[in-house]
């Protein structure tokens, strides 16, 4: 029987609330592609107004106030940052646009949901992420919704355009799962980077190609788009990503195409159809066994040693030094002992464990 969860703050709410932002962010962009800005030149400004805007952002907050709490990067976090910014920032645009120009819209839209079942199935054979039946079904619902949102009806060839669909999409899925390994680290850091040269590595590829830039209002709009649909969704989705593990969090993430296409119906006064109902009651199935979801067994915490934002909890009870800052929550790199305990948790930064028998007598999927 399934039970219900204890567990769901604060990842839950920072999940959803990464995909609000980057769901409204689709009918917003799709507002400026048909004021003269391109594809690919669009990819190019919303990164860029992404990096730039959390790149002031992060010069006003070390200026004007105390230390920050977050973990900054560091060159340990440098090959996984770069791996991070080629898998999400270019090679998912570019084999997206590869896509879209030999794929029907209708066809790339549907496609397009592949990027939660990769980012799941990823974390699950690749990172052995815990994924039980009922995050499977759950998910099943809301990549169910994503689908029904999306079809069009009939069926068209896609050819070598799916396939680079879907290669954009197991790109944004190892994305996802490689974020997970920079989790502890600042996030407005990590999403500032990630947007600056991912923005201009696009922008430069669509120059090369012939773009040019759009009038003052479409160039501020593009900007803040990027700004809150990608810079701070990413925000966001690291933070959910620490305490949900990639899976949950990437399955929290596919409600984006509900949200866009719900926000639609106001903003382009597309009409409210039975498709859109059918998918709002599968995805609302989903997230409500994902928020009943509980996971509660006896765990063991090898030693480890890392640097996160933390306070003093059942996992943080170690010794200071005069060094490290005062107050919580703080960062400062510090040792887990080993530690063996019964609690609901998820596989956040501290709970990435194999398992074996459950409360329920059946094997967990590792």
């Amino acid at each position: 029987m399934f039970k219900h969860s204890h567990i769901s703050w604060p990842g839950v709410p920072l999940a959803l609330s990464s995909a609000v932002l980057f769901g409204a962010s689709t009918p917003f962009a799709k507002l400026l592609l048909g004021n003269g800005i391109g594809p690919w030149l669009l990819a190019g400004l919303l990164y860029l107004g992404s990096g730039i805007g959390l790149g002031l952002y992060g010069s006003l907050r070390r200026s004007a106030g105390p230390v920050s709490t977050e973990a900054p990067l560091r060159r340990a976090d440098i090959p996984w940052l770069a791996l991070v910014i080629l898998c999400g920032g270019v090679a998912g645009p570019l084999l997206l646009m590869l896509g879209l120009t030999r794929t029907p819209a209708s066809s790339a839209a549907l496609l397009l949901n592949l990027e939660g079942l990769a980012t799941m199935a990823i974390a699950w054979v690749v990172f052995r992420e815990n994924v039980d039946r009922r995050l499977l079904v759950g998910a099943a619902a809301i990549l169910a919704g994503a689908v029904v949102l999306s079809w069009s009806g009939g069926v068209q060839p896609v050819g070598w355009g799916a396939l680079f669909i879907a290669g954009a999409c197991v790109a944004w899925g190892i994305d996802n799962n490689l974020t997970r390994k920079l989790s502890g680290s600042d996030p407005v850091q990590i999403a500032a980077v990630k947007g600056l040269v991912a923005g201009t590595v696009n922008f430069a590829l669509a120059v090369a190609s012939g773009a040019s830039l759009p009038a003052v209002l479409p160039l501020a709009g593009a900007a803040m788009i990027g700004l809150l649909g990608y810079g701070v969704s990413l925000v966001l989705f690291v933070l959910a990503l620490r305490h949900l593990g990639s899976a949950r969090t990437g399955a929290y993430f596919s409600m984006a195409p509900f949200i866009g296409a719900a926000l639609a119906v106001g903003m382009l006064a597309e009409p409210v159809s039975l498709r859109l109902g059918i998918a709002a009651v599968l995805m609302g199935i989903g997230l409500w066994l994902h928020l009943t979801e509980r996971h509660d067994h006896e765990h063991t915490h090898e030693e480890m040693e890392h640097e996160h934002r933390h306070v003093h909890d059942a996992h943080h009870q170690h010794a200071h030094t005069d060094a490290d800052p005062p107050g919580e929550p703080h960062t400062h790199r510090h040792k887990h002992a080993p530690l063996v305990h019964t609690h609901p948790h998820y596989p956040d930064l501290h709970h990435r464990h194999n398992h074996g028998l459950d409360s329920d007598g059946h094997t967990d999927t590792k």
